[in-house]
């Protein structure tokens, strides 16, 4: 048997797994490297998070990768170089990371590595028969794998599309297992470049759990920011966006899209919420000439309603609280627009053991311990959650 193979099956067996997870989102921020020490799998999973970073992506990485982030069109060559790059420099800071820890990387079982989402391309955004689903993440795992010597899942969004799933959001599969609750219905609120949320009722009934994107979260705001202030790639404390006044026609404009009819569990991303998505509703609404102060606190404005909006819409009349991360649970104004909406103040996910800005890279890594050592559990029958094994195995040289 090939000795990773024989590595690969001693970790499955094994009653514990060092796991690196790395998730780096529509954002392009950096590198978040959750490890973790699974044990037990399915509902019997526990984790506990060892370490967390951010390892922040270069200046001239960040451009590189919006060059070629959620366009129709772009170079071919330059996507396919990425590709490799993307692998070689994960790699790379996993092992800066490790050095920091002073781990090893012998020590770390396995890399889960969501990779870096270029394109994303549901039906019901790209509506062109007779394609499926799609959706394109790279960074390729036989990099990480090689130059880190660690065994490396990857590539987890293609399973869930395969299955008859949208390839997002994968949130519900961790959120399931570690954070729901036999007496609380929970929102499970990530607040990222798009906005999502995992509702986990009472009693841990798989039937009844269900993710779903929401809209933008942090990209248009982001998006605004960069284009309008050099040098500034958020809005740091809502300082400018709490410095405006909303445009209530231009909210108006921007919640009018049949997206926000859609029903639940649904997909978006930056390809739709975008710059000429916000111009667009500038001219539906007549605001072409508002000020950028306006315009941003408008945008959170739109931001916050969609949320409460989904949320409401999901829970109905029950009790529940809602549970934070990402990194839009820094922005202030957000943060308390929804709660003003809802009507009560929001925890985060710190309340249940997780520490909010390492959510999604943990998820990760349980998806690759799910993969290697579970597969079994069931996650109910709603459309959208296949309860599939996801993750590309990539074996060192």
């Amino acid at each position: 048997m090939n000795v990773h193979l024989s590595d690969l099956a001693r970790i499955a067996a094994a009653p514990s797994r060092i796991i690196a997870g790395l998730m780096s989102g529509t954002s392009l921020d950096g590198l978040d490297i959750a490890l973790c020490e699974f044990t037990g799998s399915g509902s019997e999973t526990k984790v506990k998070v060892l370490h967390f970073i951010t390892m922040p992506y270069s200046q001239q990485f960040k451009e590189e990768l919006k060059a070629i982030s959620f366009k129709t069109q772009v170079e071919l060559q330059k996507v396919t170089l990425l590709n490799a790059v993307i692998g070689s420099y994960s790699a790379k800071l996993i092992l800066e990371a490790l050095k920091i820890w002073g781990y090893q990387a012998a020590a770390v079982d396995l890399v889960a590595s969501h990779g870096q989402t270029i394109f994303h391309a549901p039906i019901s955004l790209h509506q062109l028969e007779p394609y499926p689903n799609a959706t394109l993440q790279i960074g390729d795992g036989d990099h990480i794998a090689v130059q880190t010597g660690i065994i490396t899942l990857s590539d987890f969004r293609q399973k869930h599309i395969a299955a008859g799933g949208e390839g997002a959001p994968l949130a519900v599969y961790g959120d399931y297992l570690l954070l729901s609750s036999t007496d609380e219905n929970r929102i499970l609120l990530n607040i990222g470049g798009i906005s999502n949320f995992t509702y986990l009722p009472g009693g841990k009934n798989p039937d009844l759990v269900f993710s779903t994107d929401i809209g933008p979260g942090n990209t248009l705001m982001d998006q605004f920011v960069q284009l309008n202030y050099p040098g500034k790639y958020y809005d740091q404390d809502a300082a400018i966006a709490k410095s405006g006044t909303p445009s209530p026609a231009l909210v108006k404009a921007l919640l009018a899209h049949p997206f926000f009819e859609q029903s639940f569990p649904r997909t978006t991303g930056p390809e739709l919420f975008n710059l000429s998505y916000l111009q667009n509703a500038k001219e539906v609404s007549g605001q072409l000439a508002l000020s950028k102060e306006d315009t941003l606190a408008s945008l959170c404005e739109f931001t916050a309603i969609s949320i409460v909006t989904a949320i409401k819409k999901a829970i109905g009349d029950q009790p529940f609280k809602v549970y934070l991360s990402g990194g839009g649970m820094h922005n202030p104004l957000l943060v308390q627009k929804i709660g003003e909406g809802l009507g009560f103040s929001l925890n985060n996910t710190a309340d249940l053991g997780i520490d909010p800005d390492a959510k999604e890279a943990v998820l990760f890594a349980l998806l690759a311990n799910e993969c290697v050592a579970g597969g079994q559990t069931d996650f109910g029958h709603r459309r959208g959650i296949p309860g599939v094994t996801m993750g590309k195995i990539s074996l060192p040289a």
